[in-house]
């Protein structure tokens, strides 16, 4: 592929360019960069939004840990294709009892700084996510661990308070990713938004609003990657973005709305990359303030909207019939699950029992995209028909995320991209009383009978026993009528013919490590 000389001007509307964030391991002069048809290379990504942070042991997001996991940062182990545990920074482990894992580590890992990996380096990351002082919002994710403990250089022991099933794919999953202790020590309790880890790729920079930067690690330890540089371009316009691989500005453009599927499909620049994912998406309430503290309404509003017309219409049938807040292909997945049936008689019915006979105004909050403002638009339209008035807030995508945050939503659009297959990264994030917020329960959601089941299930070792206990929580959430599966997530982007080997796993990250660029 043939990049131009210089990149055509890009008008980002309403984002704020902020100063950008350098690292001490590479000079920046604080241009953005300007990559050249000789930078044969250097893959570029056109993308809708910034990451909210480089700290992944904040990131409420999936588009955010994209940029780092398994590319600056690494985790003890990982998942290959076929989503199975493999060895990654641990070369094996062990369950010594019901309590205590053990962890053999390679030792001929350094970080990007030049600090090398051991033991301590891996009971400093994990302390720092559990310190209750840094106030990291993913900390409940390994709240059952008592003690990370180095035995040796090598050796590293997780000793919890109870059993838990779901240890590996957590430890999988972006939040543990292992920091350099020189990081930690630097930043503290502050965001890392230098990151420095032992991956492929080292950070160069940051310039907020604009672009991220990765450079190639010529001394990582395991295959070095067919790029030598990979930059991640905020371009919120995706007509825009799919214009870019026409001209020569971008080899990516994700995400990919189903509007422009055709115009890929048809393009002599670019191919379709479709793949399956074990996210949805979905309509959400926050049930802790009016008007859907109240049941009646959320079930009301649950029998009006026409999930069917919606997954043709909006999303062209891309993506699988959804009937929980779990895909298909996640442990915990009940096919007995049933989703509210359209039924405006049994809506109207419910609107009078809730007191809202003459109707309402409620407002629906969504990020700035095609398809969740079609979405939210024929949602408005569908209200009409039970006198619910719509107001649609569209939001910036990182404006969105911190007002779901913060609970300042009565109704919201919102996908959860499920980073480990387990239900445990759902039930737990989304619906247990402690994750409130950023943690991910934006529903503000709280039952002990549902907390109960959620942290049984995290302590059953037996599979069959552990899917019963997901099964209740799930039944009861739909019982309460948290929100209304919309689909299942399709991962989709449009790629550059001379790129092979790019892929998007089916949590969401961009996998870059068998990618590269045919001149």
């Amino acid at each position: 592929m043939r990049l131009k000389k210089h990149w055509l001007g890009l008008a980002i509307t309403g984002l704020l360019l902020l100063t950008g964030c350098s690292t001490q391991l590479s000079a920046d002069d604080g241009s953005s960069s300007n990559a050249q048809a000789s930078d044969a290379d250097t893959l570029i990504i056109a993308r809708l939004s910034d990451a909210e942070n480089l700290d992944h042991q904040f990131m409420s997001t999936i588009n955010a840990a994209s940029v780092t996991h398994g590319k600056v940062y690494e985790g003890l182990v990982g998942r290959d294709k076929s989503s199975e545990f493999v060895p990654l920074l641990a070369e094996s482990w062990k369950q010594i009892s019901d309590t205590v894992w053990e962890f053999s580590l390679r030792e001929d890992v350094t970080f990007h700084d030049g600090e090398p990996f051991t033991a301590e380096a891996v009971k400093k990351t994990f302390e720092r996510l559990l310190d209750p002082n840094v106030g990291s919002p993913r900390a409940g994710a390994l709240s059952m661990v008592q003690e990370i403990k180095a035995v040796d250089d090598h050796t590293v022991q997780f000793i919890l308070t109870e059993p838990y099933a779901p240890l590996l794919s957590i430890l999988a999953g972006h939040e543990s990713g292992i920091i350099s202790p020189k990081a930690i020590e630097r930043f503290g309790k502050e965001l890392i938004n230098e990151p420095v880890g032992t991956g492929p790729f080292r950070f160069e920079h940051w310039k907020p609003g604009q672009e991220i930067v990765l450079v190639r690690n010529e001394e990582y330890w395991g295959s070095a990657s067919k790029l030598a540089k990979v930059i991640f371009k905020v371009v919120p316009e995706e007509t825009t973005r799919v214009s870019m691989i026409e001209t020569g500005e971008a080899h990516v453009t994700e995400p990919l709305s189903v509007t422009m599927m055709e115009t890929v499909e048809n393009s002599q620049s670019s191919n379709l990359y479709r793949s399956e994912s074990y996210g949805t998406e979905y309509l959400g309430f926050n049930v802790s303030k009016q008007p859907f503290d109240n049941v009646l309404l959320r079930k009301a509003v649950a029998h009006a909207i026409e999930v069917d017309s919606i997954r043709k219409g909006v999303f062209n049938n891309v993506g699988g019939v959804a009937n929980s807040l779990l895909g298909s292909k996640v442990f915990g997945y009940d096919d007995t699950m049933q989703p509210y049936s359209y039924n405006l008689d049994e809506a109207k019915r419910l609107m009078a029992e809730a007191g809202y006979k003459d109707g309402l105004t409620i407002k629906l909050t969504t990020m700035d995209s095609k398809e969740r403002i079609n979405l939210a638009e024929v949602v408005q339209s569908q209200l009409k028909g039970i006198g619910i008035t719509v107001e649609i807030e569209v939001l910036e995508y990182g404006t969105f995320v911190d007002t779901t945050n913060s609970g300042n939503t009565e109704m919201y659009i919102l996908s959860w991209r499920n980073a480990t297959g387990d239900a445990d990264y759902n039930q737990f994030n989304l619906l247990h009383s402690s994750t409130h917020g950023p943690g991910g329960n934006r529903f503000f959601y709280a039952d002990p009978q549902v907390d109960e089941w959620i942290e049984q299930a995290r302590q059953e070792m037996d599979s069959d026993k552990r899917g019963e206990l997901y099964s209740k929580a799930q039944h009861k959430q739909m019982e309460d009528a948290l929100y209304i599966p919309v689909r299942v997530i399709e991962n989709m982007a449009a790629v550059h013919k001379d790129v092979k080997g790019f892929d998007i796993t089916p949590a969401g990250y961009i996998d870059l490590s068998t990618t590269r660029i045919n001149n």
